[in-house]
């Protein structure tokens, strides 16, 4: 079993990031089972690099610098993949079309207006809020509430396929959703819990992510009525701003 969920590490790492494994992994249930289980781990992975690359600019560049680099970071580890489903929701959304029409748009390989301003607010906002932390004077501490944003924001889209239906009997999230069971959800979830219980200030981070949880499901249910790749996608880029605003409002009225 052990075997199984090392592979499914690496094709987790091999989905979720653009860092280079040049491992072959089987396209099958248990492997699938495991890398699911992994996302947790993988986000936990993302947040220890970027705390490692403040930790090594914060006494050589300016803030905003910093703050420009984490987030360029931040997307080159992904490739841009889940901001890619951010701004195909974009469009759907902005669109007001009927759900078909909705469907048709984030298929569209162009890309609109509305993605085009989605992607610029959201990074601009993910720089800010980055920005905002690095300009305290307790960075350290914070830093753990950045290693762990990434992998809360991970822990998402696997409550959203376990819990939601897929738009379609096809495509990516469905052949996620056909393998996923309980028991990933439990092990991804604990992986990452455990790891606060190391730091408990961070269990405010935890918690406030059954909040985002909560509403987004209401509306992806309202506007979707199920999910597919792109908003998987979207769940997670979502995920990483709300932690950021968590954050912020940590630093300011509780530090503050």
């Amino acid at each position: 079993m052990m075997k199984h969920y090392i592979l499914g590490f690496i094709l987790a790492m091999q989905f979720l990031t653009r860092i280079p494994i040049p491992i072959e992994c089987p396209w099958e249930k248990k492997s699938i089972r495991g890398a699911l289980a992994s996302f947790g781990i993988v986000g936990l992975i993302i947040g220890g690099i970027l705390a490692i690359a403040i930790t090594i600019t914060d006494s050589v560049l300016p803030g905003w610098m910093i703050a420009l680099l984490i987030v360029t970071i931040w997307v080159f580890l992904t490739g841009g993949l889940h901001l890619d489903g951010l701004m195909d929701v974009a469009d759907a959304v902005g669109s007001n079309a009927p759900f078909s029409k909705k469907l048709e748009i984030m298929k569209d390989p162009q890309v609109g207006s509305f993605a085009v301003l989605t992607a610029i607010f959201h990074l601009t906002w993910k720089i800010t809020f980055v920005y905002g932390v690095i300009q305290t004077d307790q960075l350290k501490p914070l830093l753990f509430f950045l290693i762990l944003i990434p992998a809360f924001s991970r822990l998402i889209p696997l409550y959203l396929l376990y819990y939601l239906p897929v738009m379609k009997q096809e495509g990516l999230a469905y052949q996620w959703k056909k393998h996923l069971t309980g028991r990933e959800v439990i092990i991804g979830t604990t992986i990452v819990f455990l790891f606060t219980l190391v730091f408990p200030y961070t269990l405010l981070l935890f918690f406030s992510y059954f909040v985002f949880y909560f509403f987004l499901r209401i509306w992806i249910l309202k506007n979707f009525k199920g999910i597919n790749g792109d908003l998987l996608g979207a769940s997670i880029e979502g995920g990483e701003l709300w932690g950021l605003f968590i954050l912020s409002m940590y630093i300011w009225f509780v530090m503050g």
